[in-house]
């Protein structure tokens, strides 16, 4: 399982967002190996005055906020970033010094899902890669 956040500046972020989510999901396909329709972004598009940011950032500045079951490997996990700034990089121009990515990791059992505890459901994918 997989939720994806993404935050950034309304102006910037709300033209780009169905392919900014097509590039997010084609990475934790191929890095995650998950299944190509277990797909679940929000986006969290903000005002500039309701968010605020280091130096150096321009308007394209984004923050990416994913959470996952525990057991993927720390390659396939690092794998994941170097595509998402690849990708984010090439498809939509934004620098990789504008984005920002961290990766929640919890146990099954901390999820509920189609009305069972994570650990209880039949999966069909795997998530020790």
């Amino acid at each position: 399982m997989a939720q994806v956040k993404i935050f950034g500046l309304k102006d910037h972020l709300n033209p780009i967002k169905e392919r900014f989510s097509e590039i997010i999901h084609s990475c934790v396909v191929e890095a995650f190996h998950f299944p190509p329709d277990k797909k679940f972004h929000r986006f969290f598009a903000m005002d500039k005055d309701d968010f605020y940011y280091a130096p150096g950032r321009t308007d394209a500045y984004t923050i990416i906020e994913i959470s996952i079951f525990e057991g993927r490997s720390a390659e396939s996990k690092k794998q994941f970033i170097r595509l998402l700034f690849e990708r984010i990089h090439s498809e939509l121009q934004i620098s990789p010094q504008d984005i920002e990515i961290t990766i929640f990791e919890t146990p099954k059992s901390n999820w509920g899902i189609r009305g069972l505890p994570g650990d209880e459901l039949q999966l069909n994918y795997k998530v020790d890669v």
